[in-house]
C-alpha cells in the first residue's frame, strides 16, 4: 500500500464545509441547551500527565491512551482519550463546591485504537456531569438532558437502553472470582453466551452459573423487572435495591416520555469497573454504535482527593451529526467589489455585524455564487436582489 505525506491515519479523519458549518452549528446548539439547563461549561487540557488521565475511572484507558514524553521534565503525559475522568478532577480539584455542581465539555478525545471495527480514533465528544447529588432526581435530570440532546439534534425513533451494574456486582462479589475469571465472566455475559457459560460452569460453581444464566435472559421490556424479582428475589439486598431504582425510573420514563421505547438488560457490563449505579445508553435501528451513554459514577473523585455523587453522560458529535444527516443551511451571500471607497467600507462592516455573509471579490479570485449584491444606487451602497457577472469591473 502507497502512502502519501498527507494520508491521514486510520481512524482520522477531517471534516470540511458545509460538513464542518453542521458539527459547529450542532455544537453551539448543544452548549447553548446545557447552560439553559444551568451548567457551567469547562474546557479541559487536551493533554496531561499521565498519573491523572489514568487515575480512579481512567483506569480502563491505559490502552487507548497516546504517551508522550514532557521534554521539559521527562515526566510521562498522555493525549485524552475520554474527557470525563478531567471533567472528575476539575470537580474534586478546582470547583470544591459542597453543593451540586453541574458540568458542560466539549473537546476532541484521541483514542490510539478504534473502539469497534471502522470507528473514529478521534472523537468530538460533548457531554454533561452533575456532582454532590446521590438521588434519583439527579439521575432523571441527566438522563432528560440526555434525551434532549437527542431531540436537539433531530434525531427521532431512538430507543433507551438501561441496566444498573449493581445487580451483576451483588451476584460476583460473594464469589471471589480470580481477576482473570472475572474477566472472562464479564466477555461471557456481554455476548450472553449460554454455551459458553456452560463450559464455564466447572470453573465458577452451579449456584453463580444459573444465577448469571437467568441474568442474560432478563432483557427486553421493563416488563422483565417483575420475572427479575420473582427469579432473584432473596439473593441479595443490593439486587432488590438495584431493581427498586430501575422500576422506579422506568414509571418515572412511562409517566414523561410514553411514547419513548425503553429496553431493560440487566446483564449490561458497559463501565462496569466504574459506574455504581444505574447505566443508560440511546440506540437507533440503522446505527450499530451507541449515540449517546452515561450512567452514575459515585465517588469518581476519590482517585483526586475528594469523592462526591456523580452521574453524567457523553456523546460524540460525530455520531450525532452523521446519524441526524443535518443539511447545511444555504448560505445568502452578498457579494461586494473591492474599492477604496470609505462609504463601502462602512456598508460592509454594517452589514457583516448584522450577521449578514458579505464577501468582496478579490482581484484574480473566481467568485462566489450569489444571489445578492452591493451597488452603488445614488451615493449609497445598497443591497440589490440578483447576481452579476463580475463586480470588480
Amino acid at each position: 500500500m502507497t502512502y502519501h505525506a498527507w494520508t491521514l491515519p486510520d481512524g482520522v479523519e477531517e471534516v470540511l464545509a458545509p460538513d464542518a458549518w453542521v458539527l459547529e452549528t450542532l455544537r453551539r446548539e448543544l452548549i447553548d441547551l446545557y447552560r439553559s439547563w444551568g451548567y457551567a461549561f469547562v474546557l479541559p487540557p487536551l493533554i496531561e500527565y499521565i498519573e491523572s488521565l489514568l487515575t480512579g475511572a481512567g483506569r480502563e484507558l491505559d490502552v487507548q491512551t497516546f504517551k508522550l514524553t514532557d521534554q521539559n521534565n521527562g515526566r510521562l503525559m498522555g493525549l485524552r482519550a475520554d474527557m470525563t475522568p478531567q471533567i472528575a478532577r476539575i470537580d474534586a480539584n478546582r470547583i470544591m463546591a459542597d453543593s451540586p455542581a453541574r458540568l458542560c465539555y466539549t473537546g476532541t478525545a484521541l483514542r490510539a485504537r478504534p473502539g469497534v471495527a471502522a470507528s473514529s480514533r478521534a472523537l468530538r465528544q460533548i457531554g454533561v456531569e452533575l456532582f454532590g447529588h446521590a438521588g434519583a432526581e439527579s439521575d432523571r435530570e441527566v438522563l432528560s438532558l440526555m434525551v434532549a440532546t437527542l431531540r436537539t439534534a433531530g434525531i427521532d425513533g431512538f430507543h433507551l437502553d438501561l441496566g444498573h451494574v449493581g445487580v451483576v456486582r451483588a451476584l460476583l462479589a460473594p464469589a471471589g472470582l480470580a481477576p482473570e475469571l472475572e474477566a472472562d465472566v464479564f466477555d461471557v455475559l456481554q455476548r450472553k453466551s449460554l454455551p459458553d457459560l456452560e463450559w464455564m460452569r466447572p470453573r465458577i460453581g452451579d449456584a453463580l452459573a444459573d444465577q448469571l444464566g437467568v441474568l442474560m435472559r432478563l432483557n427486553g421490556t421493563p416488563a422483565v423487572l417483575a420475572t427479575a424479582r420473582s427469579q432473584l428475589e432473596g439473593v441479595s439486598p443490593a439486587i432488590d435495591a438495584a431493581l427498586d431504582e430501575l422500576t422506579a425510573l422506568c414509571d418515572w420514563l412511562q409517566a414523561q416520555t410514553p411514547a419513548l421505547a425503553v429496553h431493560v438488560d440487566l446483564a449490561e457490563l458497559r463501565g462496569y469497573h466504574y459506574h455504581t449505579g444505574v447505566v443508560f445508553a440511546a440506540f437507533v435501528e440503522e446505527h450499530g454504535r451507541e449515540l449517546a451513554r452515561g450512567g452514575r459514577y459515585d465517588y469518581v473523585g476519590e482517585a483526586f482527593g475528594r469523592g462526591r455523587p456523580a452521574t453524567g453522560f457523553s456523546s460524540d458529535l460525530n455520531v450525532l451529526t452523521r446519524v441526524a444527516n443535518r443539511a447545511a443551511a444555504q448560505a445568502s451571500v452578498i457579494l461586494a467589489p473591492v474599492a477604496d471607497d470609505a462609504a463601502l467600507h462602512a456598508r460592509v462592516h454594517e452589514l457583516r455585524t448584522a450577521g449578514e455573509i458579505v464577501v468582496q471579490a478579490l482581484p484574480g479570485q473566481a467568485f462566489p455564487e450569489h444571489n445578492r449584491h452591493l451597488a452603488l444606487i445614488d451615493t449609497v451602497w445598497t443591497v440589490q436582489h440578483g447576481a452579476i457577472d463580475d463586480p470588480r469591473s
